[in-house]
C-alpha cells in the first residue's frame, strides 16, 4: 500500500510566508508613519492653542465746558475669579474656601440656582428621588439624563433645600459667578463693600485658592450727585453685563458677557469712544486645555473723555430756580395738575446746549409726601401744545408765501366761521401789522395769514374754502425752524411730537397759534435759535469734543474728534423779514404793552422774545384711561438775547400750568431769573480771569 503524503510543511511554509507578508506592511507602515508623517504627528502632539482675552479697562470721563469733571472713575477693591481649565468640582472647592473668607450677597440666587446646588451637595439623597421602575427604564435606555434630572427638580422640596445653610447659599453665589464666564475671562465675584480685611486675607491665601484673585476695579463717580444724571445716561453692572437685546452687537466688537456697557444717554449714545482700548492677552495652552504661560499683546488703555457743552454752575442755578418757581406756582389756585417744568438754554449761533434741566413733582407713596426728581430728559421726551410761542413762525411762512408783506394789516375782530366756534384773540386789539401782532400776540393776524397761505378768503359765517395742501406748507416750513421735528441732539430717543388730523381744514387756525400740534421744549430752543442767528438751524450738541485720556490726571488729553457747529438747514427768508420779527420779538419784552414787558422791560441785556398760552387737554400720570379729557393751560416762553446780537437762546416750558383764569406766570418768572442767572455768570467769569490776567501782569 503507497505512502500517503504528508502535507503538514506546505501549510507552515504558507503560514509562516503570510506572516511575514504581513510583517513587512507593518515595517513599511511604520516606516511611512516615521519617515513621512513624523514630523506631522509630533507637532500634533505637541500642538498649543492661543486664546485671546481682551480684558476691559475703566471708562472714559465727562466733564463740562469749562473742564470741571462732572464723571469720573473710583476704585474699588475687588475679588475676580479667572477659570483657567478648572472642573467644577474644583471651582466648587473654591468657591467654598472663598465663602468662609468673604461676605457675599445671595439676592441673585434664584430657587432653580438652589436645586441644583442641592444636588451637588446631597448626591446620595438626590439618587433617591428617581425610583427603581424610572431607573430600570434608564437602564433600557428608554428615558435620559435629562429626563431623570428633571424629575430630581420637581421632587425637591422646600424641606430639602433648607438643608443648605447660609454659609452653602453664599457658596452658591460665588460658585454662581464663577461658573457663568469663559475660559480665562476674569469674573467679578465681589466689587462693593470689599472691606480691607477680606481683600487683605483673600491675598494673603491665593495660592489656596486657584483663580481667585484680590485686584482693583472701577465704578462711576458722579461728583454733582444727582444733577444732571438722567442725561449722563447708565451703564449695565458687571452682573447685568451686556444687554440681551444687542448681545451679537457687543460680541462682535469683541466685549465680554460681563462687560459694562453704556445702558443709557450719553453713555451708551458715546460708548465706542467712552470704553476705551481693552488690554489684549493671550493664554497659551497644550492639547489638554493645561494653561503653559499667558503673554500680554498689547496694554490697555482707559476711555476716551466728553467735554459737554453743558455749564454745571449755569445747570445747577436753573434748576434750582425751577424748583422754587414751581414750588410757587403749586401754590397758586387750580394747579391741581402742574408737576414739571422745563428750561433748555442754547449757543444760537453753534447749537451748544449750555443747560438742559427739567424738574417733576412726585408723590411718595409711602410717605405721601411731594418730592422733586429730576426730569431734564422731558426736554426731549416729551411734546405738548405751546401756543403763541410759535408766531415767529407764522409770520415768516406768510412772508415766504406771499400771503403777508410789511405793509399787510389786519383788523383784530374775532371770526366768525361757519361750522367753527368763534376764533379770536384774548380781547379785540385793532387794526394791527406783523410787528405789532407779535407784541400783543393777536391770534386773529395769524388766522388771517393762515386763510391767505391757504388761498382762502374769510367771509362772515361762510366756510373756509382752503387749499388742502395749506398742512403741508405750513408743517414743512415749521419743521425747516425745528418745529415737529427732530432736533438731531446727540441722545437716544427723541421725540417729535403728535400731528393732529387733517380735518377739518379750519383746524389749521389752531396749528398756526401752537394749539394744534405738539413740540418739545428743544424744539422750540432750536426753532428760537434759527430765528436768533437770522436763518440758520443748528443741531443742538451736548458733546463739544472727545479727548484722549490724559497720562496725569490733572491735565487734559489731546482733542481726539471736535465738533464744529453743524448747520442742518437754512429757512430761506429775506433779512428784512427775519428784521420784522426781530422787532417784534423786541418790542414783546421791551416795550411797555408787550406780553413779556412786565417781566423783562428793565433787563439790562436787551432780550427778545415771546411768550405762549395754549389751551390743552391734560395727559399727564394723574388721568387714567378712560377717564374724561381734562381742560387745562400749557404755558411756554422762548427768547434770546442781546437781540440784536444774541448769544444764548432759551425755551421754557410749563405744562398744564393751571385751570382756570388765574395765570402764575410760572414760564415768565422761570424766564428772567435763568436769563439774570446767565448774565450774572457771564460777568462773573469776566471779572475772574480780568483779575487773574492782572496778576500774571
Amino acid at each position: 500500500m503507497p505512502k500517503k503524503k504528508n502535507s503538514t510543511p506546505l501549510r507552515v511554509n504558507i503560514l509562516f510566508f503570510t506572516v511575514f507578508v504581513l510583517f513587512s506592511l507593518l515595517v513599511l507602515r511604520l516606516g511611512i508613519v516615521q519617515i513621512v508623517h513624523g514630523e506631522d504627528y509630533k507637532r500634533e502632539i505637541n500642538r498649543k492653542e492661543d486664546v485671546t482675552v481682551n480684558n476691559p479697562v475703566p471708562r472714559g470721563k465727562m466733564l463740562d465746558r469749562n473742564y470741571k469733571v462732572i464723571v469720573d472713575n473710583k476704585p474699588l477693591n475687588a475679588i475676580t475669579y479667572t477659570n483657567e481649565g478648572a472642573t467644577q468640582e474644583e471651582m466648587l472647592k473654591v468657591a467654598a474656601r472663598l465663602a468662609q473668607i468673604i461676605d457675599q450677597k445671595t439676592d441673585k440666587v434664584r430657587e432653580r440656582d438652589k436645586k441644583d446646588f442641592w444636588i451637588i451637595k446631597y448626591p446620595d439623597e438626590a439618587k433617591k428621588l428617581i425610583s427603581e421602575e424610572e431607573l430600570e427604564l434608564y437602564s433600557k435606555k428608554k428615558t435620559g439624563n435629562k429626563d431623570l434630572y428633571k424629575l430630581q427638580l420637581k421632587r425637591i422640596t422646600d424641606n430639602h433645600l433648607k438643608q443648605l445653610s447660609q454659609q452653602d447659599i453664599e457658596e452658591l453665589a460665588i460658585f454662581r459667578i464663577m461658573n457663568s464666564g469663559y475660559k480665562f475671562t476674569p469674573q467679578i465675584i465681589k466689587n462693593e463693600g470689599v472691606t480691607l480685611e477680606e481683600f487683605a486675607i483673600v491675598n494673603e491665601n491665593l495660592d489656596k485658592l486657584p483663580g481667585v484673585n484680590a485686584t482693583m476695579d472701577w465704578d462711576r463717580q458722579y461728583m454733582f450727585e444727582d444733577t444732571f444724571r438722567p442725561v449722563l445716561g447708565r451703564i449695565t453692572t458687571s452682573s447685568e453685563g451686556l444687554p440681551a437685546e444687542r448681545i451679537d452687537y457687543f460680541m462682535s466688537r469683541g466685549y465680554n458677557r460681563n462687560d459694562r456697557v453704556g445702558k443709557s444717554n450719553l453713555e451708551l449714545e458715546y460708548e465706542d469712544v467712552l470704553q476705551g482700548k481693552k488690554e489684549k492677552v493671550v493664554n497659551v495652552t497644550d492639547k489638554a486645555g493645561e494653561l503653559l504661560e499667558k503673554e500680554l499683546v498689547s496694554e490697555g488703555s482707559r476711555g476716551k473723555d466728553l467735554i459737554l457743552s453743558i455749564d454745571m454752575d449755569l445747570q445747577i442755578a436753573v434748576e434750582k430756580i425751577i424748583e422754587k418757581e414751581l414750588w410757587a406756582a403749586k401754590s397758586s389756585p387750580g394747579t391741581g395738575l402742574l408737576d414739571r417744568a422745563y428750561v433748555v438754554l442754547m449757543d444760537p449761533n453753534t447749537g451748544e446746549v449750555l443747560a438742559m434741566a427739567g424738574k417733576r413733582i412726585v408723590r411718595d407713596q409711602e410717605t405721601n409726601k411731594l418730592y422733586l426728581e429730576d426730569d431734564a430728559l422731558g426736554n426731549i421726551l416729551n411734546t405738548f401744545n405751546v401756543g403763541s410761542v410759535v408766531k415767529g413762525a407764522t409770520v415768516l411762512t406768510g412772508y415766504k408765501t406771499g400771503a403777508i408783506n410789511s405793509y399787510t394789516r389786519f383788523d383784530d375782530r374775532a371770526l366768525d366761521i361757519k361750522g367753527t366756534p368763534i376764533k379770536k384773540s384774548y380781547s379785540y386789539l385793532g387794526v394791527l401789522n406783523d410787528i405789532q401782532a407779535l407784541k400783543v400776540s393777536s391770534n386773529v393776524y395769524m388766522f388771517h395769514t393762515a386763510i391767505k397761505i391757504g388761498k382762502g378768503v374769510y367771509r362772515y359765517q361762510q366756510p373756509l374754502n382752503l387749499n388742502s395742501n395749506v398742512w403741508d406748507t405750513i408743517r414743512s416750513s415749521f419743521a425747516s425752524f425745528g418745529l415737529g421735528v427732530r432736533t438731531g441732539i446727540d441722545l437716544p430717543n427723541e421725540q417729535t411730537g403728535a400731528k393732529g388730523v387733517n380735518y377739518p381744514v379750519g383746524k389749521v387756525l389752531d396749528l398756526v397759534i401752537g394749539q394744534y400740534d405738539t413740540y418739545s421744549n428743544m424744539q422750540l430752543a432750536q426753532y428760537i435759535s434759527t430765528i436768533a442767528n437770522n436763518g440758520y438751524r443748528m443741531q443742538p450738541r451736548l458733546v463739544k469734543e472727545i479727548r484722549e485720556p490724559a497720562t496725569n490726571t490733572e491735565e487734559l488729553g489731546q482733542v481726539y474728534t471736535s465738533f464744529p457747529p453743524n448747520v442742518l438747514n437754512e429757512i430761506g427768508m429775506d433779512q428784512q423779514w427775519l428784521d420784522r420779527v426781530h422787532s417784534g420779538f423786541e418790542k414783546v419784552m421791551q416795550e411797555p404793552g408787550g406780553t413779556a414787558y412786565r417781566y423783562f422791560g428793565n433787563a439790562p441785556y436787551s432780550p427778545a422774545g415771546k411768550t405762549g398760552t395754549a389751551e390743552a387737554f391734560y395727559d399727564g400720570p394723574l388721568r387714567k384711561k378712560g377717564d374724561p379729557m381734562m381742560d387745562t393751560m400749557n404755558l411756554s416762553l422762548v427768547g434770546y438775547a442781546p437781540s440784536r446780537k444774541p448769544e444764548i437762546a432759551m425755551a421754557v416750558m410749563v405744562p398744564w400750568a393751571y385751570q382756570g383764569s388765574v395765570d402764575h406766570g410760572a414760564n415768565k418768572k422761570i424766564g428772567r431769573a435763568v436769563m439774570d442767572t446767565y448774565f450774572n455768570l457771564k460777568n462773573q467769569t469776566t471779572e475772574t480771569e480780568e483779575d487773574e490776567q492782572e496778576v500774571s501782569e
